[in-house]
């Protein structure tokens, strides 16, 4: 009887199989990073491939690019749409900056040079909603997944050339609304900004998305579930991705679990794989390590690895030992920190010189939240600031307010904060011979500050780029 049940539970895993391999399954996968009028995004093509070849591997045909200008765009869309007619699974995936204007979000060429709305309109920006309508209509099951929740590089641009009325430029993107069939993801919540993880390797929300969207036999709910909970336990908190679903009935990447053998199959499959060799001689190259980035090195290579989590476990240790020292000074801080929002006014009204600009740099280098010590808080330290209040708990915009200031100021670092490789040094001094007059020191005045923008936020007409969208929808009809 037990063989009868073992051949019947074969049977069944082949159909499946057969099923899903009969099935007609569409991706459209591209990152882009490399942009010519802001500054370049490091992991969006790494992203890309990872998932490309992932999606291969489970029976998709991927229409795939890198860094690609508006046209090119246009060519892999209206590829996609035509192969994505009448599919089973049509999945769009991208990774790279995107914007959010009056409520309607839009992805980035790598040569988009958006001064002002008007460009929104007239195509320099790709229009999601359009782009998802007239691709992939026809798919029976629609999966959209965005890692492009990046603050928006333009808005500054658009600010200042729209001064004749209202234009409301967002933070992230906007909320949208899934329709029958679909699930929509996003790196992070509406409004929010998601990290883009170590240089060369997988932002957080893609390699989350590697671990499991292919699980075996695990349906696609279940997987985003799991992918929520690891992006937000490796973030310490500070990035929880957000969906919508309308999906009608289950959907598996990788097989539907043979009936009556789940039960069955579980504790076999719990010892049946073993790391093979290489993997093997790679973790324990790396097990010990301090650096997240050999360690997500790993993961990048391993996404189902056999000793994932426990390198996930290592990446959390050392991102949050700096936080755990200085958890217990939470108590002293004001509530207000917690709640006020910082801006560029908010920060000038500090009065940071260079000297006190480097301190906060050395201090977050000290917590854990490695940065340049330059005195000028560029993109890079912008970024830091903002992993700095996602983890502790504070409003995130990249900028500082007295309370923000006054609390990383009574936080206990891990070292002292020490001249950095990156800061100038001054000369050393030539000791006066006793024939020489020395000069009466001057008093050193700071050097002026350099003025940056904020990012504001705000809306924009709605219906901007439907140009492009409309063009793209009248060339796949």
């Amino acid at each position: 009887m037990r063989f009868q049940t073992l051949i019947l539970s074969v049977i069944c895993m082949v159909l499946t199989a057969g099923a899903a391999s009969a099935e007609k399954r569409v991706a459209f996968v591209v990152g882009n990073g490399a942009y010519k009028n802001v500054a370049p995004l490091p992991n969006p093509s790494v992203d890309a491939k990872a998932i490309a070849a992932t999606l291969r591997n489970v029976g998709f045909e991927v229409v795939e690019g890198s860094n690609l200008t508006r046209d090119k765009m246009t060519e892999r869309l209206l590829d996609f749409g035509k192969k994505a007619q009448g599919a089973d699974v049509a999945l769009f995936f991208y990774a790279g900056h995107g914007i959010a204007i009056s409520g309607t979000n839009y992805l980035l060429p790598v040569d988009a040079d958006i001064k002002s709305e008007m460009d929104v309109k007239l195509g320099a920006a790709i229009n999601i909603d359009l782009t998802l309508e007239q691709t992939m209509g026809d798919a029976k099951v629609k999966l959209v997944f965005l890692d492009a929740c990046r603050d928006n590089p333009f808005a500054a641009k658009i600010k200042s050339n729209s001064a004749t009325r209202s234009v409301n430029v967002q933070t992230g993107l906007a909320e949208m609304k899934s329709g029958e069939g679909t699930l929509i993801a996003f790196a992070t919540g509406p409004g929010q900004t998601a990290l883009d993880g170590q240089e060369g390797g997988n932002s957080p929300f893609t390699r989350a998305l590697l671990a499991n969207l292919t699980q075996p036999g695990v349906e696609i709910q279940q997987a985003m579930t799991k992918v929520r909970a690891q992006v937000n336990e490796e973030t310490n908190k500070g990035q929880l991705p957000w969906g919508h679903t309308n999906l009608i009935g289950a959907v598996y990447l990788n097989g539907a679990p043979a009936p009556g053998a789940v039960a069955a199959a579980a504790p076999a499959a719990t010892g049946s794989s073993k790391a093979s060799d290489v993997e093997l001689e790679f973790w324990r190259s790396i097990k010990d390590s301090n650096k997240p980035e050999e360690l997500n090195a790993y993961l990048t290579n391993y996404p189902n690895g056999q000793f994932r989590s426990l390198a996930l476990s290592r990446i959390a240790s050392l991102e949050s030992g700096a936080k755990d020292a200085t958890r217990n000074l939470s108590a002293g801080i004001d509530p207000a920190t917690f709640k006020d929002e910082a801006n560029q006014t908010t920060e000038d009204q500090i009065g940071l010189d260079k000297g006190q600009r480097r301190d906060v740099q050395r201090r977050l280098t000290g917590l854990g939240f490695d940065t340049k010590v330059t005195g000028q808080f560029d993109a890079p330290t912008r970024a830091v600031i903002t992993r700095w209040q996602a983890a502790r708990g504070y409003p995130k915009s990249g900028y500082l307010n007295k309370l923000q200031h006054k609390a990383l100021l009574t936080e206990i670092v891990a070292a002292a904060p020490a001249a950095s490789a990156d800061e100038e040094r001054p000369k050393p001094r030539r000791a006066p011979s006793s024939n020489t007059v020395q000069a009466q020191p001057q008093p050193q005045q700071a050097p002026p500050q350099r003025q940056y923008t904020a990012p504001a936020p705000g809306p924009d007409p709605a219906g901007a780029g439907r140009f492009i969208g409309g063009v793209v929808g009248g060339m796949l009809r």
